[in-house]
């Protein structure tokens, strides 16, 4: 034996892990495979990071797209809807109306019309906030209702900032009317929304969700897309949207900023980080990140 070999450590055992048992424990290995909210991967991507059957892997996946846990988009997977609690919760709510509440009011006595701060809520538009003084008894919504995200002029304002894979797994059937003028198909729809990009993210509607009503709304948009939006509404007979559009852009780009600077305020607080709409990521248009402008 020479001395190399007297001295030579014996080679440690391999350890075989074995793979998680129960579906509650693979379908958690899966979801944690998602480092962040950004994160696409794809099957074989998830396969080799998780150590997973293939088989086993698709089939799960498939479950939480179904449920919206995932999305799967022709690049891959990432994190859905339920992952990212895209509704948002309580706290979040209340953050973006005492951003918006004083620009709302401002925008009123300017217009004299009726205002609204809406967010979207899977398919939906859900109303936050309206201003309007009397005015506002006279129009059909209320502080915590809803629409159809594609017959509002604020829910369309959103849905534009938003993946178009995304936009199809919202509406995966036939688009119920509202009115005779609702948007009624999602060849349409995509269409409009690319009118709205184009338009710097000014949405109108006119006499699509009620109709004797007609709207202009933008979105109020975060570092991951659309957060909320701000919408003003009068008669569909006299109101003249296009006159007051750049008063809309300017309010729900105040409030944007009104947000950024609250979260930053958050971060930089004494008990250190805090979730600020960190429930609240949409997908923008190529996976672009969607900060507001000036």
């Amino acid at each position: 034996m020479t001395n190399s070999e007297s001295w030579s450590s014996p080679t440690p055992p391999v350890l075989q892990v074995d793979p998680p048992s129960s579906m509650i424990e693979r379908t958690t290995l899966i979801l944690e495979s998602f480092d962040s909210h950004t994160t696409r991967l794809t099957l074989e991507e998830v396969t080799r990071r998780t150590r997973l059957p293939r088989s086993t892997v698709h089939r799960i996946l498939d479950k939480l797209v179904r449920v919206d846990w995932l999305e799967h988009l022709s690049s891959g997977y990432r994190l859905g809807r339920r992952a990212l609690g895209v509704a948002g919760d309580g706290s979040s709510h209340a953050e973006i109306r005492a951003a918006a509440a004083p620009l709302l009011h401002e925008l009123h006595m300017q217009t004299g019309m009726v205002v609204h701060l809406a967010v979207l809520d899977r398919s939906d538009s859900v109303y936050l906030d309206k201003v309007g003084g009397r005015q506002a008894s006279s129009l059909p919504t209320r502080v915590g209702g809803r629409s159809p995200a594609y017959s509002t002029a604020d829910g369309k304002s959103m849905l534009a900032w938003l993946d178009p894979e995304w936009v199809d797994s919202l509406y995966p059937d036939r688009l119920n009317r509202c009115t005779e003028r609702t948007i009624a198909d999602i060849s349409t729809l995509h269409r409009e929304l690319d009118q709205i990009r184009r338009r710097r993210g000014v949405a109108f509607e006119r006499g699509e969700s009620v109709r004797s009503i007609a709207s202009v709304g933008v979105a109020v948009r975060g570092p991951e897309g659309p957060v909320a939006a701000i919408s003003l509404c009068g008669d569909v007979r006299t109101a003249r949207l296009e006159r007051v559009a750049h008063l809309v852009i300017a309010v729900a780009h105040e409030t944007s900023r009104a947000l950024d600077s609250a979260l930053r305020s958050a971060r930089r607080g004494p008990y250190g980080p805090r979730r600020y709409l960190g429930r609240e990521h949409y997908p923008g248009p190529t996976g672009q990140s969607l900060h507001a402008t000036s």
